[in-house]
């Protein structure tokens, strides 16, 4: 209902097929945005850095097929997109990185390749696992949590800027992007990451939350 309403309301569209909605996380709530994606007959690509979650939802049938190779999901969104078909694709890796081929593909190409976008890693916990910082492999980041928790934060919150100035760029291209209610832009925020509405309160963010703007 999410991704559907968010089609009727940002591209006015009932339709869906051909659209590209990317996100991350395929972890416990996060895990329906692959189901949902295909339900809605779009393109899905989500990310997720634990592999034991990807293949988990491919084995529920949940996600139709797994890449670690950003070549190669690029190249399954332009296909699936140019002939309508639907697809959850798992990228197994960082959500920045893709975030940040898609502006490279938008630079290079002058093509906007996602239509859709949001964000399911678990920002209300970012300090402690719920939110992996790009600079870092997942098991390398663990052990940095475990032996410097004060340095993991610190990348964190470079992650978040760097995956909020992504997001922006392609937002202000015309990619429509929400907030599904698990603190990514308040901690993006309070990373000092460029999210604030303009000329609104410092409570009010440029992107809407799905509760209020897509679900109510």
């Amino acid at each position: 209902l999410t991704v559907l309403n968010a089609g009727r309301r940002y591209l006015k569209a009932e339709d869906l097929s051909g659209k590209v909605f990317v996100t991350s996380g395929l972890g416990g709530m996060s895990g329906a945005q692959a189901k949902a994606a295909v339900i809605a007959g779009c393109v899905g690509i989500i990310a997720e850095v634990d592999e034991a979650a990807l293949l988990k939802r491919h084995k529920q049938g949940w996600l139709m097929e797994i890449s670690n190779n950003l070549d190669h999901c690029i190249a399954r969104l332009r296909d699936a997109r140019k002939n309508k078909i639907a697809l959850s694709l798992g990228y197994h890796g960082n959500v920045v990185d893709l975030w940040e081929r898609l502006v490279y593909e938008l630079d290079t190409t002058g093509e906007l390749l996602v239509d859709l976008g949001s964000d399911q890693t678990s920002c209300h916990n970012p300090f402690s696992g719920g939110y992996y910082p790009v600079q870092l492999g997942l098991e390398e980041a663990k052990q940095l949590l475990s032996t410097n928790p004060g340095k993991f934060r610190t990348l964190v919150q470079e992650s978040l800027k760097r995956h909020v100035a992504a997001i922006n760029r392609l937002a202000d291209k015309g990619m429509f992007f929400w907030d599904y209610g698990n603190a990514f832009l308040l901690e993006a925020q309070r990373a000092g990451a460029d999210v604030q509405k303009r000329g609104a309160n410092k409570t009010e963010f440029r992107y809407p939350s799905y509760v209020q703007h897509i679900m109510g």
